[in-house]
């Protein structure tokens, strides 16, 4: 963050297409779009943009109370999946004279065009609005490839007539990525629509994201792309088998038919206390995000291992090929607000097709699932080259 002087300086020189006034924060969704706009940085300045909140259009304040829950609230706001890709931002409290405000710093983006709900929002001068198609391809070409992860670079060798689901996109992930009103006006080509959504690479081939989530066979490129499921009569691995699966296809295909094996795997009982109640063994929330969470965030790249259902009869046991990565680490794996994306295209994705609610907060909603129904805690473990979980059986 820029110092008290070089703040005061920004709101001295009032509204620009780097500088945002807001007087009060009731309506978040114009301070999303603010965000979404200095993120795509259309003048191309390179530098980042500031959003005031508590200060009027002339820069006097408004007298808005600036406290701990309003700055969690706006920091909260780069990772409630809304506005992806992901805008790096910053938010802090600072007192300018008589003036008390909360400060968003917003980064210019490395891959834009940055959406709110589907919708490109730009800033030209002190004016926020909507990005034209054309200006939206502006967008897209400013992108740094050099510095996208893996999942958004691409697969040499592929095509997207040749190696992609095209109806898939069109009737699946489109309307689903896209708000309607943008689908409405867009007169936009094919291409152009799969490469604004970061589906195709600079240089034409479909990327890692295509591939695995609309490819119409991607174990073709990715070998370990797929969930073994194993159901044991026992409790170890040299027990006899009751079941096995090789799930495969595109991610969605693989989640979808998960969904429907954990159903078929999760025993009932029924428990009698003040009055009785059925508790299944394991509750399928739990199940379903460490599995979905697992799926989004392995290790694509240089991993032919495929992610690992293990149930055995007193435990589950989910593996997740690749180490921890960026803020996460051995020690705090599974700590709220602890968040990092190897595969931030394919977390966009499931957002966007409804396999995520929010991100970050798989972990949280797994821990409480299991403890509401009486199972042990989820036990984490990370062993160079995996990550795995393990959920105990209710009692």
């Amino acid at each position: 963050m820029p110092d008290d002087r070089e703040h005061s300086a920004l709101i001295a020189g009032g509204e620009s297409d780097r500088v945002e006034f807001t007087a009060a924060a009731r309506d978040l969704d114009k301070i999303r779009e603010a965000i979404c706009a200095f993120a795509n940085d259309l003048p191309n300045h390179r530098a980042p943009g500031f959003i005031f909140i508590g200060l009027n259009d002339d820069g006097t304040c408004s007298d808005l109370t600036i406290d701990d829950q309003l700055l969690q609230t706006l920091g909260g706001l780069s990772k409630d999946g809304r506005t992806l890709p992901f805008p790096t931002m910053y938010v802090a409290k600072r007192r300018l004279g008589d003036r008390e405000t909360a400060v968003i710093r917003v980064d210019p983006s490395e891959n834009p065009p940055v959406k709110v709900d589907g919708r490109c929002w730009i800033r030209t001068g002190p004016r926020r609005g909507q990005a034209t198609p054309d200006e939206e391809r502006r967008l897209t070409e400013k992108r740094r490839y050099a510095n996208l992860p893996y999942d958004m670079q691409g697969v040499g060798g592929s095509s997207v007539d040749r190696d992609i689901d095209l109806r898939l996109f069109e009737v699946d992930y489109l309307p689903s990525a896209v708000s309607p009103e943008a689908l409405e006006e867009n007169e936009r080509a094919r291409l152009e629509q799969m490469r604004a959504l970061r589906l195709i690479a600079p240089d034409g081939p479909p990327t890692v994201t295509a591939i695995l989530v609309l490819g119409k066979d991607p174990g073709l490129w990715f070998p370990g792309s797929y969930i073994q499921f194993v159901r044991y009569d026992g409790e170890n691995g040299t027990d006899p088998v009751k079941d096995q699966k090789e799930i495969r296809g595109t991610l969605t295909q693989q989640l979808r038919q998960i969904d429907e094996l954990l159903k078929v795997h999760i025993s009932t009982g029924m428990e009698f206390e003040e009055r009785h109640q059925e508790l299944p063994d394991y509750p399928e929330v739990a199940l379903r995000e460490l599995i979905r969470n697992a799926v989004i965030h392995r290790n694509y790249e240089n991993s032919h291992t495929p992610v690992r259902v293990s149930w055995f009869s007193d435990r589950v046991q989910i593996v997740n090929p690749g180490p921890t990565f960026g803020e996460v680490t051995r020690d705090n794996l599974g700590d709220p607000g602890v968040t990092s994306y190897r595969n931030p295209t394919i977390a966009e994705a499931m957002k966007s097709l409804g396999f995520m609610e929010r991100f970050g907060t798989g972990i949280q909603r797994a821990r409480a699932a299991l403890r509401d129904n009486g199972n042990p805690a989820p036990e984490f473990a990370v062993e160079d080259p995996f990550i795995s979980v393990t959920l105990g059986a209710r009692a």
